[in-house]
């Protein structure tokens, strides 16, 4: 899931070298969450039946098909200008675009705003099918309802779309992305087991927090999290919990002061969620306020700072939920439902990294990110 929440990092990441980025990327394809085949729907790709009705391959697209004809894919994302995450999605892209080519012929296009604005980005995909250059389409939302319209508009005339990266209520074949519950529940136990392997059970105290913590995603991430921290500690207490998360804000400076405000009025709290990118910042504030060893934290996707942090004993884990292979899902789909009629599945889970895949995740982070 990636909203602005996820983007806007303090680590000052300079703009990657993006097709060799991709290649960096496609190194790592062995362990690609994408899955190579899926299930083969009667019907397909030219009238398959859904819950919501009927889809019906454009006769533009099945001529192309029958022919054997290269197909325009595009790719449309929330922002091509935020450090950190517009990089790993455009190389995600590219990567996706080369298994997409493996499997069917394609021409290939990725179009975003360049801040994180869904009216612009609707607009893009409305201009790209005015002309008629989208025969496949994949998306990656801002939130669960910003492209709900659009991508019910692309499928009534034809167009096979898929999704990515946020949860989608429309009614595209897949939704290739993260579950915001699994994912608290994941966090969950990897806390749990932090705590039991380093003797921590003395943590009563917890907090959840984010950027925006009423989106759908950071609801589902809270909720998770508090559960399965209750069921495994009946007497653990939330400070704040999703009915009252810690709003952070997305901007880095912002959010450092938040978490410093809170831990100086919250002296008891031992624990600290945050379900976006945030992390990173109260950690910072941990170490400013000599609470190191005191309170810890856990927090989503991949930066330096969350590393560092993972190295020094403060925060317990990143959950990595695989940007690239969001961004890479509509190649290989389109190909996949174009040629073969089969609607590849959601096969995304979180990745833990912890103190033992920190050298890794920096290597794969490096490498992604082209840093010198």
């Amino acid at each position: 899931m990636k909203t602005i929440y996820q983007h806007m990092l303090a680590a000052a990441v300079g703009c990657a070298a993006l097709a060799l980025a991709g290649a960096a990327i496609a190194q790592e394809a062995s362990e690609s969450q994408i899955p190579k085949s899926g299930d083969k729907v009667e019907g397909a790709p030219f009238e398959v039946k859904r819950d919501w009705g009927t889809f019906k391959l454009a006769d533009s697209i099945v001529e192309k098909i029958k022919n054997n004809q290269p197909i325009n894919y595009v790719f449309s994302y929330q922002a091509s200008g935020i450090p950190l995450f517009s990089p790993q999605y455009k190389a995600g892209f590219e990567m996706g675009c080369k298994m997409g080519k493996e499997i069917y012929p394609m021409e290939c296009a990725s179009i975003a705003p360049v801040q994180n604005d869904p009216n612009m980005q609707v607009s893009q995909i409305e201009a790209k099918l005015a002309a008629g250059e989208i025969d496949c389409l994949s998306i990656e939302p801002v939130s669960s309802d910003a492209m709900t319209a659009i991508t019910n508009k692309v499928m009534e005339q034809g167009i096979p779309v898929f999704t990515a990266g946020v949860t989608s209520r429309g009614h595209e074949f897949t939704n290739f992305t993260q579950i915001p519950d699994k994912e608290g529940a994941t966090a969950a136990e990897t806390v749990l087991k932090w705590i039991k392997d380093n003797k921590k059970s003395d943590i009563k105290v917890f907090a959840v927090s984010g950027g925006d913590p009423t989106q759908f995603w950071a609801q589902g991430r809270m909720k998770g999290f508090e559960e399965g921290i209750k069921a495994a500690i009946p007497d653990a207490t939330f400070v704040t919990a999703a009915a009252n998360g810690l709003n952070t804000s997305y901007e880095p400076g912002k959010t450092y002061d938040v978490y410093k405000a809170f831990l100086l009025a919250n002296p008891n709290v031992q624990f600290i969620q945050n379900v976006d990118i945030g992390a990173e910042h109260a950690d910072r504030a941990i170490v400013d306020l000599g609470l190191e060893g005191k309170v810890f934290t856990i927090g989503w996707n991949s930066s330096k700072g969350q590393l560092d942090a993972i190295e020094k004993g403060i925060q317990v884990a990143q959950l990595d939920q695989r940007w690239p292979d969001q961004a890479a899902f509509g190649g290989p789909a389109c190909a996949k439902f174009l040629k073969d009629g089969e609607i590849l599945p959601n096969t995304q889970t979180l990745k833990a990294v912890m103190k033992a895949d920190v050298a890794k995740a920096r290597e794969e982070l490096d490498r992604t990110l082209q840093a010198k």
